[in-house]
């Protein structure tokens, strides 16, 4: 892991919930209790993909589905689609679902660079909890017997 990643993590008290600067995207991450919502605002681009793939990748966290809210994004260049990429390997290996707000910058990159790759998107944070509440309630339907009183 990158040094300034580490000394950032560390340097900012834990309840400060300050965004991390990656050259000119900003990342702040918040554990929810339905996912773990990772929220980039500003601009990627080939000079920060990277750095944003390693820094975002620490919030990928067993059992719990993951959210990146690229929805205040001004600038995607075509490189950082592999954020995106990334995201989708990493969340397929832990067998973890998650979702994808784009902003009109990302919408706009992947429609002139995404060719046959779909990834899960939602137009809010709001509904795509809502969708992980909804799957959650129903994979529990069927886990739990259901219940009966005996008289």
């Amino acid at each position: 892991m990158d040094d300034s990643i580490k000394s950032a993590a560390y340097a900012a008290p834990r309840h400060a919930r300050l965004p991390f600067d990656c050259n000119g995207a900003l990342v702040r991450a918040q554990c929810r209790h339905l996912a773990t919502v990772v929220t980039i605002t500003g601009s990627i681009d080939a000079s920060n993909v990277d750095q944003v793939i390693q820094y975002a990748e620490r919030f990928n966290l067993p059992d719990k589905p993951f959210v990146l809210d690229l929805s205040g994004l001004d600038t995607f260049g075509g490189q950082a689609v592999r954020l995106l990429y990334a995201v989708d390997e990493a969340c397929a290996a832990a067998g973890l679902d998650w979702a994808l707000i784009p902003s009109q910058a990302v919408s706009l990159t992947l429609l002139v660079t995404r060719g046959d790759i779909n990834f899960p998107t939602a137009t809010t944070v709001h509904e795509a909890l809502q969708f992980f509440a909804d799957a959650t309630t129903a994979r529990r339907r069927l886990l739990l017997p259901l219940f009966t009183k005996s008289a």
